[in-house]
């Protein structure tokens, strides 16, 4: 894999950590880093070995601050449309990743910040974090998934006022409202991320991802459909040596190892 030129990416034990590094822009995404989201994402959702990712920011002001207000400036109709459906290709990546990814948010979430966050299976911030879709403010909208994800996340009202106003809330307000998981001391950030991730990493790999999938696939169909859905990946389970191992690790009262087969 080559070297990139925007991330940080690392891994410990069974968990990637990736880090947006553009601290003294904000960590703005510009197109260079999203091509280097995208690469990254195709590598991490091949390697069997990874059960869990981490996904946060250089620096102590951002998380990720928007997507490169310079580099959108000056696009015209069609630039803009293609930006917006590049964006939302490499989050669509993130959030098909078969491990879970976690947000780490530790400063501004804002634009498209908010939205690469939102692609993440959930979020954890930062006392100082602050989340927002600003957009309306400089004459566009929501263009890297805001107008479809942040109402799915917290219900159309609440979504629909921060997506109207542009107004910033605090990671307290952001968790109220359920966009967030859990909010921690700024230099706790990284240590409850990674005790999640690992919690995760313990389980059975493909429990884990086939509840992953249950869920982002069941959520847009209707009950009856998403229950026949979770039934059918459930059944797949029994053809696993994981589901064997676990179940008989639970009997014999023991700690089961997961081979992620």
């Amino acid at each position: 894999m080559s070297k990139f030129e925007h991330l940080i990416y690392t891994v410990e034990d069974y968990v990637a950590i990736i880090t947006i590094n553009r601290p003294k822009y904000l960590n703005a995404l510009n197109s260079q880093l999203l091509k280097e989201l995208s690469d990254l994402a195709d590598h991490i959702g091949s390697d069997t070995s990874i059960r869990a990712v981490i996904l946060t920011g250089a620096g102590e002001k951002a998380f990720v601050a928007g997507a490169d207000i310079s580099e959108m400036k000056h696009k015209n109709v069609l630039e803009g449309r293609e930006f917006s459906h590049f964006g939302n290709e490499v989050f669509s990546k993130l959030e098909n990743l078969p491990q879970p990814i976690i947000a780490a948010v530790n400063g501004f979430a804002l634009g498209g910040g908010c939205e690469l966050a939102m692609a993440c299976d959930f979020r954890i911030a930062s006392t100082r974090a602050k989340f927002g879709q600003p957009e309306v403010k400089l004459g566009i909208m929501a263009g890297f998934g805001g107008s479809q994800r942040l109402p799915r996340i917290v219900g159309p009202g609440i979504a629909k006022e921060l997506l109207f106003t542009g107004e910033l809330i605090t990671a307290e307000r952001a968790r109220e409202i359920g966009l967030v998981n859990h909010v921690v001391e700024p230099t706790e950030l990284l240590t409850k991320a990674k005790e999640i991730a690992n919690n995760i990493a313990a389980n059975s790999p493909l429990g884990v991802q086939f509840s992953k999938k249950a869920v982002n696939e069941g959520i847009g169909l209707d009950l009856e459909r998403a229950l026949s859905l979770e039934a059918e990946m459930f059944g797949t389970l029994f053809a696993t040596e994981d589901q064997k191992a676990g179940m008989s690790a639970f009997l014999e009262k023991r700690t089961c190892i997961f081979q992620g087969k």
